[in-house]
């Protein structure tokens, strides 16, 4: 958009902060090369044209906004005069995209100094030639000491959750390998005693009988309903009894396994009634080692089971198998999330999910909502735990509007409301020093914002803060462009313009 040209005067550029050093030279060149231009109310350029023009306001009132999601969010309003926006590294050339990465308008009659992009390029090589290097080095120094820490907050969310994964597989595993030790015992002996019972003098019709008490246990076992400690402890006593009036020895060892099975002395009297006396110790013995195999092989199939489910949990976490981008059902995400931060989160953090099943799938990189999740957990668990005491952390999703809310609320300390407007700066973190890089946020905001033109804010009181992070249901129009997909690139504003680094001052951090 373009303003009303108005006369440049060398003095009146000079009484700006940015311009008060130049000589008279300087300064005649300034205002030979640019000109002032007055703007009335309204849009003076927009996010993402091409950056053709250096602004520096002389008066009024300049209004800078972000675009996220479909939206214009307010990052600076200010009215101080030599403020500086626009194509602010043009000095850079062909090294940086040379796009505004901001909207400004203004909201009343206002005056700026403006200079075109190449001007204030070649001004900035040729009066300021090591300045140039130093602000190159440090606008490069700094995009890649935050990806190179970007990735190194990476590593350390993989080893807390290789660590988590490793305890969580250990225990259905070790559990299994007892269970099979076991098995194989039990079998020996089972062998042993259908042998001692082959060679007795029994009838093939007993033998028969035997086995077919045996096929009736076994579905007795599968089908054994889950009771009470001490409804248990009472069918203990009772079987014990049973086995002692009838001759069985060490009935107190055998009582609970027949428990478990969910056997009766209703059945023993069954076996009782079908086998001679004689042999009845012999054949209640075979029986209980016929229970122990069935519930071995149970416990096996469980530990397997959790196993295999672990293993499904890290392979929908890391997105290994699947597109990088897709529609995806947030639900899996979480509950993937939660499963492989079980073991960090502890006993005492209570996790409670209230998900709205009715919400859509939506388009993502599953991915990277899982690392955004996996940030937001982790503040939410050291919050509760710096609290010094057991907490709640309540994950919660819902429809508003045409955007999906997941919500991250713990039962923590809350947020000081001093440090709410730069908790999604980079590198900013309240943790102790080695527990965190203060980029979980910072990259948290930008997968969200910048990648899935979504919204992350925060609501913070002690005793309840809320991550909020609204995506999008539906995809914006045409693919993500390389900038956007970048959620690591560094903030390119620069000090003294009215800018913010980072997100908009609606959220706020625990990094």
């Amino acid at each position: 958009m373009s303003g009303q040209v108005m006369p440049c005067a060398p003095a009146e550029i000079a009484s700006l902060f940015l311009f008060e050093k130049l000589s008279p030279e300087q300064l005649g060149r300034l205002c030979g090369e640019g000109r002032v231009e007055r703007f009335e109310p309204g849009p003076v350029y927009t996010e993402g044209d091409p950056a053709t023009c250096f602004y520096v306001m002389i008066e009024g009132t300049v209004v800078l906004s972000r675009r996220v999601g479909g939206d214009d969010v307010e990052v600076s309003r200010t009215s101080q005069r030599g403020v500086y926006a626009g194509a602010m590294q043009a000095y850079l050339g062909e090294q940086v995209p040379q796009t505004y990465t901001n909207s400004m308008r203004v909201t009343e009659p206002t005056r700026f100094f403006v200079l075109p992009a190449q001007s204030f390029s070649d001004i900035m090589r040729e009066w300021f030639p090591m300045a140039a290097h130093l602000l190159e080095g440090l606008f490069f120094g700094s995009k890649n000491t935050q990806r190179a820490i970007g990735q190194r907050e990476r590593l350390l969310a993989l080893g807390s959750l290789s660590a988590g994964l490793t305890h969580e597989l250990n225990n259905p595993a070790a559990a299994a390998v007892r269970a099979t030790a076991t098995l194989r015992e039990r079998v020996g002996k089972m062998r042993h005693k259908l042998a001692h019972i082959s060679q007795g003098q029994y009838s093939r019709e007993v033998i028969a009988d035997l086995i077919e008490i045996q096929e009736r246990t076994v579905e007795r076992v599968a089908k054994a309903p889950a009771i009470g400690p001490l409804e248990a402890a009472d069918r203990e006593d009772e079987l014990a009894d049973w086995l002692d009036d009838h001759g069985i020895a060490e009935g107190w060892r055998i009582a609970p396994t027949f428990v478990q099975a969910g056997l009766d002395t209703d059945w023993l009297d069954q076996v009782a009634a079908t086998v001679a006396e004689e042999i009845l110790p012999s054949a209640i013995g075979w029986l209980n080692y016929t229970v122990e195999t069935e519930l071995l092989m149970d416990e096996i199939d469980d530990s397997t089971t959790r196993i295999s489910h672990l293993v499904d949990a890290a392979k929908q976490y890391s997105q290994l198998d699947r597109a990088p981008h897709r529609v995806v059902d947030v639900h899996e995400l979480l509950d993937s999330t939660l499963l492989m931060l079980s073991g960090k989160i502890g006993p005492g953090v209570r996790v409670v999910k209230e998900y709205d099943r009715s919400v859509p799938p939506v388009p993502a990189y599953p991915a990277e909502l899982n690392q955004v999740w996996t940030n937001l957990v982790d503040n939410a668990v050291f919050a509760i735990g710096s609290s010094g005491r057991e907490g709640t952390l309540t994950v919660r999703t819902a429809r508003e509007g045409d955007r999906l809310l997941v919500e991250f609320r713990d039962t923590g300390p809350g947020i000081p409301a001093d440090i709410r407007g730069r908790i999604f700066d980079p590198f900013f973190t309240t943790k102790p020093v080695g527990e965190g890089t203060g980029l979980g946020l910072d990259i948290s905001w930008r997968i969200v914002v910048n990648k899935h033109h979504g919204s992350l804010q925060v609501e913070s009181a002690p005793g309840d803060t809320r991550f909020q992070v609204l995506l999008p249901l539906t995809a914006p129009e045409g693919e993500p462009s390389e900038a956007e997909s970048s959620a690591e690139d560094a903030p390119e504003n620069s000090p003294g313009a009215p800018t913010t680094t980072g997100s908009p001052d609606t959220a706020e951090e625990r990094a």
